[in-house]
């Protein structure tokens, strides 16, 4: 048995220092939200606060690169949950009081943190033109050798049911509907792992032009998602999954 449920979930939009302003500046615009108090020696960290629900997004300021994502799981018991993920071959990165560090046995760093009693999931952002769209997905970019690792980790871990994507270089692990976040898994080709951020978006084009407003640049297209780019330079990806259900159009 499962020594702690996921209570909830954060995702984290880590941009380099140098372009942090950019970063919380643009997504608060695009989820609709509003900033927090700064925390950390440095104000590293910002929480992005949805009006009428509880946050499930937050930014933190990095060292070098263009940044990514990462995911935090809140629970009751942090030590408990962060030893159930070492038994699953997990490595630990740091400890304290309320959080814990780990790595996942393909390097992606995740955090177990205390849940403070969030359970009201965000409804999505409707646009001026009627558009909808929610930031409801981390995908996690895998290089092929550590595939099935990660594939196997990451459902025995979070206790989410698991099946294959639309794609065969997708794996779905997907929680229950309360939850804010679910995972993707992406197989690489090559070259080394990471993660971004996934919106779920009724009208893609609508959504990447209203963005592109914003400060952000589109970089590639194919017939379910837009990759774009931010002011800080981190990419992500505009889909057309239904943004109230998280799924695919009907076929047809």
């Amino acid at each position: 048995m499962s020594s702690g449920v996921i209570k909830w979930v954060y995702a984290f939009v880590d941009r380099p220092a140098d372009r942090f302003a950019q970063a919380h500046t643009f997504w608060t615009a695009v989820t609709g939200t509003r900033l927090s108090a700064f925390r950390g020696e440095d104000d590293q960290f910002v929480t992005l606060l949805p009006d009428g629900a509880d946050a499930f997004l937050k930014a933190q300021a990095v060292g070098g690169g263009s940044g990514g994502a990462h995911l935090d799981f809140a629970v009751e018991d942090v030590v408990a949950k962060a030893c159930e993920a070492v038994a699953l071959g997990a490595t630990p990165v740091f400890a304290e009081e309320g959080l814990e560090v780990l790595r996942s046995p393909g390097g992606q760093l995740f955090c177990v943190v205390t849940w403070e009693g969030e359970r009201v999931r965000p409804e999505p952002l409707v646009a001026p033109d009627g558009t909808t769209s929610r930031l409801d997905q981390v995908c996690l970019d895998v290089p092929p050798a550590v595939w099935e690792a990660e594939k196997a980790f990451w459902p025995a871990f979070t206790g989410w049911s698991a099946r294959a994507g639309s794609r065969p270089e997708f794996h779905l692990v997907e929680p229950s509907a309360q939850l804010p976040i679910r995972i993707l898994l992406q197989r690489l080709d090559a070259g080394p792992g990471g993660a971004h951020l996934d919106f779920s978006c009724s009208d893609p084009e609508a959504d990447a032009v209203r963005h592109e407003r914003l400060g952000a640049e589109a970089l590639g297209r194919s017939p379910h998602w837009i990759v774009m780019r931010d002011p800080a330079g981190g990419t992500y990806c505009l889909t057309i999954r239904n943004p109230e259900t998280g799924g695919l159009p009907a076929a047809g």
